[in-house]
């Protein structure tokens, strides 16, 4: 697994496999969100799949489904609420994490400064800086 940190309560990665969800949860991650939407590649694993897994582990885990470029403001209420709620750390995943650190980096306009929440997604490898304006909050 590629897991990047965002902050403390939030580190992301690409598309995770329900046989890693032990490891996750060995690792400390206690919660999952996933932003990918089943059947958008094949051969990618099923949500119900790493559902389970994280259930079998003992974690939560909460679907977000949202194709690239069209989030929603109800998809990224619903990502801030899962961050408020969900025991941290969490690990967040889509098809390559960008979309997670989008829907993040979302959340987090108003709550932060927009420089703060494009360094901190810089430095986990992730440009965020085409959201613009939106990130003033």
């Amino acid at each position: 697994m590629d897991i990047r940190p965002l902050e403390d309560r939030l580190h992301v990665s690409p598309q995770i496999l329900p046989e890693e969800v032990p490891t996750a949860a060995a690792q400390g991650y206690r919660a999952i969100i996933s932003n990918r939407p089943d059947a958008e590649e094949p051969g990618q694993p099923m949500t119900e799949d790493i559902r389970a897994a994280a259930e079998a582990a003992g974690l939560p885990f909460v679907h977000i489904p949202v194709r690239g470029g069209a989030m929603t403001p109800d998809d990224i209420a619903r990502f801030k609420a899962a961050l408020a709620e969900l025991p941290q750390p969490i690990l967040g995943y889509c098809r390559s994490g960008t979309r997670t650190t989008f829907l993040w980096a979302l959340s987090q306009a108003g709550e932060r400064p927009a420089e703060e929440i494009v360094a901190l997604a810089a430095a986990a490898g992730y440009d965020v800086s085409p959201l613009g304006p939106r990130l003033e909050g």
